[in-house]
């Protein structure tokens, strides 16, 4: 399957400020350009993009769009196609101030991915982009860290999105996310590859969640085996004074003809007759760790739709892929993972946009 609480809101310590930009709306109506100011860093007009020279580490960035003669309506993506702000309008004249965490790493999308481009890049796209300014700060603040495969990962080329790519868009800038998930892995090569967990675990400071969602590549993995995995992610992350939470996989779109979703290939029973899902829910609770149970609620977002609604969740139309999401499917999946979050009181409301 390769390519195609409370305590989270913990004071954010401020590490030093690298970059105030500021120039007239940026896209259709112009603007001066030059060393320090916004459009000295930035091109285009549909999509704006951005480029700020910057080490890897967290940062804050804050905007403020609109401030054109006419409508605007605005959303940023950063890096590898992370989406940080959704569409957001403006009225003519109206300013909207917007702010985020930005998560800069080496490579910046899947960590056996291609390296990228180093520094933070921002694209302010939507229906009409209006960029006031930009403010760039790097930052020490609460993370989310994910650990998962191809459906959660920062996916590099398009159609292909992982519901961890979009989940960053629904949080403020009080926590950032941190994307591990990698194409092609499974519980066991996820934790032996040394860009991977060992990586993760490294980051891990007290009090942040680390969300771990493998199953769809353990096609032949033993029981055992797969318990043991999870099992050594979950007190390897609480070693580290990081919170665990297992997340079962997304369902593939796999219909019987009764319209249902129950049989093995769409509710992830491997080929040894182990029922992944099932497996993790009883880690859940035998390790008392939080439990996001996404194969239900996928499960029944598909059944749902049903077997026409659904495709557009997939890349059935594009690829004829029942398995990878498209960016309404994981824009929906991320959604999804929010709300079991903060129903487990995981985040503060205050952390969500």
């Amino acid at each position: 399957m390769r390519r195609a609480g409370t305590a989270l809101l913990a004071t954010c310590a401020a590490f030093a400020a690298l970059t105030t930009l500021a120039a007239p709306p940026a896209g259709a109506h112009g603007g001066r350009s030059g060393e320090g100011d916004g459009l000295g860093h930035c091109t285009g007009t549909v999509p704006v993009v951005c480029h700020f020279d910057v080490a890897p580490g967290t940062y804050r960035v804050r905007v403020l769009l609109g401030g054109g003669s006419v409508p605007g309506s605005t959303s940023v993506t950063a890096e590898s196609r992370r989406a940080m702000l959704a569409e957001t309008p403006n009225a003519a004249g109206e300013t909207v101030r917007r702010s985020f965490t930005v998560d800069v790493r080496d490579p910046e999308g899947e960590p056996t991915g291609a390296t990228g481009t180093p520094g933070l890049d921002l694209t302010f796209g939507g229906a009409a982009p209006q960029l006031a300014s930009v403010h760039v700060e790097r930052v020490r603040t609460p993370q989310i860290l994910l650990a998962g495969d191809s459906t959660v990962c920062d996916q590099a080329a398009e159609p292909y999105t992982g519901w961890g790519q979009r989940l960053p868009q629904y949080l403020t800038d009080r926590v950032s996310v941190a994307n591990y998930a990698d194409s092609g892995e499974g519980s066991q090569s996820f934790r032996d590859n040394p860009a991977l967990f060992p990586a993760l675990r490294a980051r891990i400071r007290h009090g942040d969640l680390v969300l771990v969602q493998l199953a769809h590549n353990d096609k032949q993995t033993e029981r055992e085996t797969y318990r043991a995995n999870l099992t050594a992610m979950i007190e390897e992350v609480r070693a580290e004074g990081g919170r665990p939470v297992l997340v079962t996989p997304i369902v593939r779109r796999w219909f019987n003809t009764d319209g249902t979703l129950d049989n093995g290939t769409a509710l992830l029973v491997n080929g040894l007759g182990v029922d992944l899902p099932a497996e993790m829910r009883a880690l859940a609770a035998e390790h008392d760790t939080p439990l996001v149970d996404l194969t239900a609620l996928t499960k029944a977002r598909v059944e749902e739709l049903g077997p026409e609604g659904s495709k557009a969740l997939y890349l059935y139309d594009e690829k004829r892929d029942n398995t990878h999401t498209s960016v309404r499917g994981a824009t929906e999946y991320a959604a999804l993972v929010l709300a079991e979050l903060r129903g487990l009181g995981l985040l503060a409301p205050r952390a969500v946009r």
